[in-house]
């Protein structure tokens, strides 16, 4: 129910890098990942967007205060922080990791069609 909020919190964070280093990303010198910053930025907001539409669906996710319906329970600051360590993390991270996959992957591609 709180998952997206990891994901989340890495887009925001990589949005605000891609907005202060837009010179340095664009140059053609930079390394394959920098240049490919704002491909896991769309990856990062686009899970975050289908993960809280997915809780808006399920009622994980209200539109009233608490708004995660964990937190109106006893102990729901517990289930929330484990369900962001347990899911939230382990989302980014294999996120993260399949964009470095692919921003290698594009880069040899890249250099294979210039040969």
């Amino acid at each position: 129910m709180s998952c997206f909020i990891v994901p989340m919190v890495q887009a925001v964070a990589t949005s605000i890098y891609r907005r202060h280093n837009a010179k340095s990303i664009a140059d053609p010198a930079s390394g394959a990942l920098r240049r490919n910053i704002p491909a896991l930025e769309k990856m990062l907001w686009g899970g975050t967007v289908m993960l809280i539409v997915d809780h808006i669906l399920s009622g994980e996710l209200t539109w009233n205060f608490p708004f995660l319906t964990a937190l109106g329970l006893e102990g729901g600051r517990e289930i929330v922080l484990r369900e962001m360590l347990t899911v939230g993390v382990p989302m980014s991270v294999v996120l993260t990791a399949v964009w470095i996959v692919y921003a290698l992957l594009k880069e040899r591609a890249l250099k294979r069609a210039t040969i």
